[in-house]
């Protein structure tokens, strides 16, 4: 099980959870006892010293004491010791030897001695688990001693400069060294130990400051690695005054809490108030550095509670809300969504499902010290999770740690499973959004000057181009493997699902060292939300060098439908454009039937054919798609294969060579060479049958009555809503806006309820006019004031909203 750097650590650090008696109070808990407020200080116990803080390390690493004749216990020593057997078979032990592995030599190479220092912890927590081949073995714990000699002396002490990839020399090694550190602790000698702490002091001095570059200040997750390395160094060499270091680094104390974790960003790294997560300035990240985050913070609560260093910021809170605000929204039965998981979709050991375990464990290690309030609530809604999703069971993903809190939480009949979590969240702050009814969710994945478009470098995620284009992932309760199940590799990247591209073939991103960012021109990108049940979301897309395709795309996101139109379809560079309905994954032997307008069609590889004047089509197992006009509709099955080699060359994350083969069905509209103001329109109808797919169309429940480069438009009759993008100053369904807007309004007797955004967070204040006669505000934000009458005029103070919706009831 050769995992990726970013996977190992959470698996056996940043995210590991811990017996849930091993910790029966922490900060949180304090909390608990007294008064169950998030907003209340903690009060420092001070009663564990370093000895039980060790020990306490080290249950979080291996799990602790556990029932061997629990088959899920049982299967992950299994795992454990396979993994550990075949490293140790392969170690080189002997006296002239010149790597560690014959696979990750030189070990001068930081990405060979940072996975050398990672397969080294996978030994050592073997050794020290109960039930493994190499439990307790003494010869196993001299080779480890030698061996992390042998790569301190080679490759990794105070005398050696950085060179490559920074994260290995300062998070990466000094994380993995520091765990080994603490499982050998009774078994290195103190010259060894004290090396090992010169190292870290060396590449790792304090969790504030990148070391390579001491003016760069750490942020979000990488500043929470850096907290633990140092805490676990505080605690290998009994320094008080480190492990106080580590615990500052939370709230960032030397610095005014400006980088302080427990705060919400305003710009940059962190946590935002809407529940956006943004690592490396610009991209979307709440599925792993968010979660690498958040279980960092749950480490050290966990880890230092109770003893004079327990964290005691009652900004802690903010981690609290994260749980609920950041993360419950994107992950979906237990898998994380791929849309905030940036480059990590190209890694093939840490797709969705694994992300969302590592997530899961986060939340767990979390609970265990949070106040019953929240605590209680997560459980729950872990549980569900844990129940609904039995395509990837956590117990096949989890250490034994991170195994011993959901079995508790598994096994307690008082916790019951919580529902799949529902409604329209927009994350203004990271350019997403989130659509969830009870059996689907639709999210989408836009740009803007603010949020790059793919991240890439380092070998990763070379096919990337498109992902951040308003890609739409459909995910079905009953499908939980579609994004999961070899679909990065084999997907045609120039036809991802809900894109506007041309067909210009593209070369490979992110080839050399470092990562990089694409961020487009375009200014809007975003929506607004009404209810938190109905969402209008919108996109323009302006291309980058190298193309002159340009196209205003909007989203209407309902109770059973999603109605897609895009307007100003123009290009000048004599290539077609595409917009692509779906391109599902259909597994290695998918022939799910395909209707269009209720006829099937052939199931054989390799069939294409273009519908003339296509008015719906159906997709089973999936749903249905209705177009508002009849459509030329092209249609492909194919069976394509690729590797994720061909998509992931990176070092430590590259993916294998074995080719890997899937079939899909992709629907999509050929625009034409060149096209000049074209458009399309159509409706997704998540798990609807062919015979509703058949009635929607003919039934036309939703009608567009905008869709051009002033205004995309729909409304839906029966629910008295009308909803409305303007890309600038104009008149759509009897909707007036000053200036580019997302607009939605619903009519209930003689209530009316209104909903505006900026999407472009261009302006400072917007008027709304209403063809409704409105006599009186009934609640508004403090940012709406009404001038009533025949036709009303709401003027909305957006500037600063940061692209959030606001909001008014009249009557």
């Amino acid at each position: 099980m050769n995992l990726s750097r970013r996977t190992l650590l959470a698996a056996t650090g940043a995210t590991a959870a811990i017996s849930a008696t091993t910790l029966a109070t922490s900060a949180g808990a304090a909390h608990a006892q007294s008064g169950d407020t998030a907003d209340e200080p903690v009060e420092a116990v001070g009663t564990v010293g370093f000895d039980a803080l060790l020990q306490r390390a080290e249950t979080l690493l291996t799990g602790g004491a556990f029932d061997p004749s629990d088959t899920d216990f049982a299967a992950a020593v299994a795992a454990l010791d396979t993994t550990a057997k075949g490293l140790w078979e392969t170690l080189d032990r002997s006296a002239g030897r010149t790597a560690l592995w014959p696979d990750l030599s030189p070990v001068t190479d930081p990405g060979n001695f940072g996975q050398s220092y990672t397969r080294l912890r996978t030994l050592a927590t073997a050794w020290a688990t109960p039930g493994t081949s190499l439990a307790g073995s003494t010869e196993a714990a001299d080779s480890l001693v030698a061996a992390l000699r042998f790569a301190h002396d080679t490759a990794y002490n105070p005398a050696k400069r950085e060179t490559g990839n920074w994260w290995f020399w300062e998070i990466g090694a000094p994380r993995a060294l520091m765990d080994c550190s603490v499982l050998l602790r009774d078994h290195l000698p103190a010259a060894d130990l004290a090396a090992y702490l010169a190292v870290v002091d060396r590449f790792c001095p304090d969790a504030d400051r990148r070391t390579n570059s001491p003016t760069l200040a750490e942020t979000g997750a990488n500043r929470t690695d850096k907290a633990v390395i140092v805490a676990l160094r505080g605690l290998l060499g009994q320094d008080a005054a480190k492990l106080a270091s580590a615990r500052d680094a939370l709230s960032d104390v030397r610095d005014s809490g400006r980088n302080s974790l427990f705060r919400y960003a305003s710009s940059g790294d962190g946590f935002y108030r809407d529940g956006s997560f943004v690592q490396h300035d610009v991209v979307a990240y709440t599925g792993t550095y968010g979660a690498v985050l958040l279980g960092g913070a749950a480490y050290l609560l966990s880890l230092l509670a109770d003893s004079e260093w327990a964290v005691a910021d009652p900004s802690v809170s903010v981690m609290y809300e994260a749980v609920e605000r950041s993360f419950a929204p994107v992950v979906f039965d237990g898998l994380m969504m791929d849309a905030v998981r940036g480059r990590a979709i190209s890694r093939e050991r840490a797709g969705d499902h694994r992300d969302g375990a590592a997530a899961v464990a986060a939340i767990l290690l979390l609970a265990t010290g949070a106040p019953a309030a929240y605590a209680d609530r997560w459980r729950e809604l872990v549980k569900g999770w844990l129940t609904r999703n039995r395509t990837t069971p956590f117990a096949s993903l989890a250490t034994l740690p991170q195994l011993a809190l959901a079995k508790a939480v598994l096994n307690d009949r008082t916790i019951h499973p919580g529902p799949r979590t529902t409604g329209h969240f927009v994350f203004a702050d990271m350019d997403r959004v989130v659509h969830r009814q009870a059996r689907w969710g639709c999210t989408l994945s836009l740009s803007s000057k603010r949020i790059s478009a793919y991240e890439a470098g380092n070998g990763e995620n070379l096919h990337g181009w498109y992902t951040g284009d308003g890609m739409t992932y459909l995910y079905d309760g009953d499908d939980l493997g579609q994004f999961n199940d070899g679909f990065w590799p084999t997907v045609d990247p120039y036809r991802l699902p809900g894109t506007t591209v041309d067909t210009r073939e593209r070369t490979d991103l992110g080839t050399g060292a470092g990562t990089s960012t694409y961020r487009p021109t375009n200014a809007v990108a975003g929506g607004a939300v009404l209810h938190d049940r109905y969402g209008a979301a919108a996109m323009e897309l302006i291309g980058p060098a190298g193309t002159t395709l340009r196209t205003k795309k909007s989203w209407f996101l309902l109770d059973n439908a999603v109605i897609a139109l895009g307007a100003g379809v123009s290009s000048s560079d004599g290539r077609t454009v595409e917009t692509i309905v779906e391109n599902r994954n259909l597994g290695p032997t998918g022939t799910q039937r395909l209707l269009v307008d209720g006829v099937r069609q052939p199931a054989e590889q390799g069939w294409t054919q273009k519908f003339g004047h296509a008015r719906w089509a159906h997709v089973d197992g999936v749903g249905g798609y209705v177009f508002a006009d009849p459509t030329d509709l092209h249609a492909l099955r194919e069976e394509r294969t690729g590797t994720w080699r061909a998509i992931n060359t990176g070092a430590d994350t590259g993916g294998s060579t074995d080719p890997v083969t899937r079939r899909y069905l992709t629907l999509w509209v050929d625009h034409g060479v060149s096209p000049a103001g074209a458009g399309y329109s159509y409706v997704l109808l998540p798990g609807a049958s062919a015979a509703a797919t058949a009635v929607w169309s003919h039934s036309r429940p939703v009608r567009i009555v905008a869709n051009d480069t002033t205004a995309q438009a729909v409304e839906a009759r029966r629910q008295g809503l009308t909803a409305v993008n303007f890309w600038g100053a104009g008149t759509a369904a009897g909707i007036t806006a000053s200036g580019p807007a997302s607009v939605l309004v619903q009519r209930r007797g003689r209530s009316l309820t209104v909903a505006v955004a900026d999407p472009s967070r261009t302006l400072t204040s917007l008027t709304v006019e209403l063809p409704f006669s409105v006599r009186r505000v009934v609640t508004a934000d403090d940012t709406v004031s009404l001038a009533p009458g025949r036709r009303p005029v709401l003027t909305v103070t957006v500037g600063g909203s940061r692209g959030h919706t606001h909001t008014a009831t009249l009557s």
